[in-house]
């Protein structure tokens, strides 16, 4: 299981970046950065199915897989702090077995200090986005 001190490097690599950052608006900045590395969610696909329900913002996850089977997710906001959200979450997830994606820790935002740097409406809606891909993941290992 992949939970704090073990995380895949790039995840790791990403804490790091993170971490050495004390101040709250500079981490939101790079929330902004990593939001364009995300696989995009045309909008044409956006429907009740994707849209991240108990979200401030408008966004919208598809958790898929891989043709060897691994996990992909595919996301979009029309806020850029969201949608960054999405893209680390994106990668730290990206290549994995369903089976370890659903039983992934969301512990990695907080080792980030990110839940610290969001309001308590964007945390909510960071882990009711994490808790669809989690529940999405589990569906495809069944």
């Amino acid at each position: 299981m992949y939970e704090a001190g073990s995380w895949p490097i790039r995840l790791q690599q990403i804490i790091d970046e993170f971490s050495e950052v004390d101040d709250s608006m500079e981490r939101i900045e790079m929330l902004f950065e990593y939001a364009q590395e995300i696989d995009e969610l045309p909008m044409s696909e956006w429907c009740d199915d994707t849209k991240v329900h108990g979200c401030q913002s408008e966004a919208h996850v598809l958790p898929m897989q891989n043709d060897d089977g691994t996990f992909h997710l595919m996301g979009a906001s029309d806020a850029k702090l969201v949608q960054g959200l999405m893209a680390i979450t994106a990668i730290a997830l990206e290549g994995l077995a369903p089976s370890e994606v659903a039983i992934f820790s969301s512990d990695y935002a907080s080792e980030m200090g990110l839940m610290n740097a969001l309001t308590p409406s964007r945390a909510n809606g960071f882990r009711n986005m994490f808790r669809k891909v989690v529940l999405a993941a589990q569906e495809m290992g069944e």
